[in-house]
């Protein structure tokens, strides 16, 4: 009876450490996945790596997310500007038959500050994707009011274009870690389609400009012609958060004092604020 009740104690015992054992090895597995999911998550929110384009054209990778390389800053600004300013009343080209025969735009309306809407040129619509959400808004209402109803015109007398026309935009001074600070000395010059006429319009102007994130497409084969312009404009993983008037009297020194350099005590007239 003794040795009965030894040999029970025993199995019991080895029960209990298996039982014991097998939920720890769960709590093990079960740690295991929390980690690998943590792991898979933060490599989803990972930014892609910026590139930097060699001499020889092969690109590595940039270990400084923020960097940019400043010619690429100053392709951006006036690549951006001409879509934006640049109104013709038709869209861009998207066949060999568009080309000899375009489409015209019939634009797209945003409201303006003083509660009505105006048109502006879906390039311009397009281009204001490389702002930043927050400058857009009220940015697209000043184009807007900018864009002359004419630019959608039928009536080729009546009809107008528009053109940025620039003559230097500056070397990018860096204001912070990931922002410079951009001038430009532009023309805007506006003309009647016929007879010629045309008005022209200083455009100076300091942009402010930050790096940005970047994703890339998740739907790229089912994507429509304006989304694809879209996610080209954010490629560039740069944005504008602020366009300011160019102080330009002699030259052009973004470390000379604006306000002394205008005769003003405002520093940050912005180009919309």
């Amino acid at each position: 009876m003794v040795r009965l009740l030894e040999r029970r104690q025993r199995t019991g015992s080895v029960l209990t450490f298996f039982a014991i054992a097998t939920f720890s090895l769960h709590i093990l597995v079960l740690f295991l996945f929390l980690l690998q999911g943590l792991n898979i998550r933060q490599l989803s929110l990972r930014k892609p790596p910026n590139f930097v384009q060699l001499i020889n054209g092969k690109p590595v990778a940039n270990i400084d997310d923020l960097a940019r390389e400043p010619e690429a800053i100053r392709q951006f600004i006036s690549k951006t500007m001409i879509s934006m300013f640049s109104w013709s009343g038709t869209l861009p080209p998207q066949t060999i038959e568009e080309v000899a025969s375009p489409k015209s735009d019939l634009g797209i309306l945003i409201n303006t500050p003083q509660g009505g809407s105006q048109k502006i040129s879906t390039s311009s619509w397009v281009a204001s994707f490389a702002l930043s959400e927050d400058f857009r808004k009220g940015f697209l209402s000043t184009v807007a009011e900018m864009t002359p109803p004419e630019v959608f015109s039928e009536n080729p007398s009546q009809a107008m274009t528009s053109q940025l026309v620039i003559k230097r935009v500056y070397p990018p001074k860096q204001i912070a870690p990931g922002k410079w600070q951009v001038g430009m000395v532009a023309d805007l010059v506006q003309r009647n389609r016929v007879g010629g006429a045309k008005l022209i319009t200083p455009f100076n102007k300091d942009f402010l400009v930050r790096a940005a994130d970047y994703f890339a497409n998740p739907q790229a084969d089912n994507s429509t012609d304006l989304q694809k312009a879209i996610y080209s404009v954010r490629a560039d993983r740069l944005e504008i958060y602020e366009i300011r008037n160019l102080c330009l009297l002699d030259d052009y020194n973004p470390n000379e004092d604006k306000s002394k350099q205008c005769g003003t005590g405002q520093t940050s007239d912005s180009f919309i604020r």
